[in-house]
């Protein structure tokens, strides 16, 4: 039989110790992968937390930016609107001076009218027919008559220069109205794109609560997802220390099992030496026998 190798009393005794530590570590790794297994779980169901809110928020971001736009376009339609008003009340002062002009430059005489000056004339006959007057009072009537049918006769004679004058007074007096008119439809439309730019505003404030909420959502996700890649760090550098230890633990056992190896090729008797073969076999069983009472494992 191949000479096997002897460990000292020490030797055995750091081969028992590495054996408990590896059976230590293996356990404590597979506990710690089991925790990084769950934390990474939990990670990735934040990041799909995160992605489903943050897709949920550009639904409102892109609202907030059409009603944005939108208000813009009922701010320029209330100031042009503002611009188109003022330029009508400065048109209706135009119109109204004008008309005012126009009836100063009427003489009295050419702003009566033959129909008028004949039922003032009825009128005055009518009287004198119906009441008996004091004479003052009827001389001042007969009076009165004969200048309106004086008047009724310069009117009729000058009815194509009252006709003309006529026509002026009414395009003047249109384009007041038409002026007045047109500052009621602009103020109109101002106070309704007003509302409506004032609707628009408070729909975009809404639409801002929503998105801050979802990005506050947001924020808390990605402090929690922190949380959890810090535990998921510690617990990787953990578990790499502990496999380094492992790793130390397997390389001394390996150098000892070298060392036996050695031992029993330098002091075997020459006449009973084994084959390299034999010899490298029996070092491997002296190490399996030393670590026979468990396999030793790294947890990944």
């Amino acid at each position: 039989m191949a000479p096997r190798p002897v460990l000292s009393d020490e030797e055995v005794e750091q081969e028992r110790e590495g054996r408990a530590r590896l059976r230590t570590i293996d356990a404590r790794l597979r506990a710690l992968q089991t925790q990084r297994n769950a934390l990474i779980a939990e990670m990735r169901r934040l990041s799909a937390e995160q992605k489903a809110l943050y897709d949920r928020r550009q639904a409102p971001q892109d609202e907030v930016q059409r009603l944005y736009d939108e208000h813009g376009d009922l701010g320029h339609r209330v100031a042009s609107l503002r611009g188109q008003r003022d330029a009508a009340r400065r048109e209706l002062e135009n119109a109204v001076v004008a008309l005012r002009e126009l009836r100063l430059t009427f003489a009295p005489g050419e702003r009566l009218r033959p129909d008028q000056i004949r039922r003032e004339i009825a009128e005055l006959e009518h009287r004198q027919q119906t009441r008996a007057l004091p004479l003052d009072e009827e001389n001042a009537l007969i009076a009165r008559l004969r200048q309106r049918h004086k008047d009724l006769q310069t009117a009729e004679a000058q009815s194509e220069v009252v006709a003309q004058h006529e026509l002026l007074r009414k395009a003047a007096e249109a384009r007041v109205a038409t002026a007045r008119a047109e500052i009621d439809r602009l103020g109109a439309e101002a106070v309704q794109a007003r509302t409506q730019r004032d609707a628009k505003m408070a729909e975009v404030r809404a639409k801002l609560v929503a998105a801050g909420g979802l990005v506050a959502e947001l924020r808390a996700k990605g402090r929690a997802r922190a949380d959890v890649m810090a535990k998921v760090d510690a617990l990787s550098r953990e578990m790499a220390d502990l496999e380094r230890e492992g790793n130390r633990i397997v390389g001394e056992a390996r150098a000892r099992r070298d060392e036996a190896r050695r031992t029993v090729r330098a002091y075997a008797p020459d006449r009973a030496r084994p084959a390299s073969t034999m010899i490298d076999r029996a070092a491997d069983a002296n190490l399996q026998e030393l670590l026979k009472r468990g396999k030793v494992t790294l947890g990944g």
